[in-house]
């Protein structure tokens, strides 16, 4: 996999690929997520604006913040941050080998994204 995946907000849905070329391809499906998020923006506007005013809510992959917890950060995946900058009608801009940190504008959580699936695994 590269160390950075990156897609314009200008470029169209990428159609016809097969699931492995989606999700198994040099972006380990960074991309489809971004898509998905995308989509996402449109079906449900009032969830985009939550994620441009800086919310980091519940979504399918692991890493949004649904309500204040003793913690004050957390870990979260990368696809999940993928989604986010589509649902929030952002580039997608990903470094694989750095760990991004976010704070939820709603819980003040921060929430580390990152590519090691074992800092955000169930214990």
């Amino acid at each position: 996999m590269t160390n950075h995946v990156s897609r314009s907000n200008n470029e169209s849905k990428r159609e016809g690929l097969s699931w492995d070329e989606r999700w198994k391809a040099y972006d380990n499906g960074l991309i489809v997520c971004w898509e998905q998020g995308r989509e996402r923006s449109i079906e449900a506007p009032a969830l985009a604006e939550r994620a441009r005013k800086g919310e980091l809510p519940v979504l399918c992959w692991k890493g949004g913040v649904g309500k204040k917890i003793e913690k004050k950060k957390k870990y979260g995946s990368l696809k999940y941050l993928a989604y986010w900058q589509g649902l929030r009608g952002e580039d997608l801009d990903i470094h694989i080998d750095e760990e991004k940190e976010l704070i939820c504008a709603k819980t003040g959580i921060a929430v580390i994204f990152t590519a090691d699936s074992s800092k955000y695994a169930e214990p």
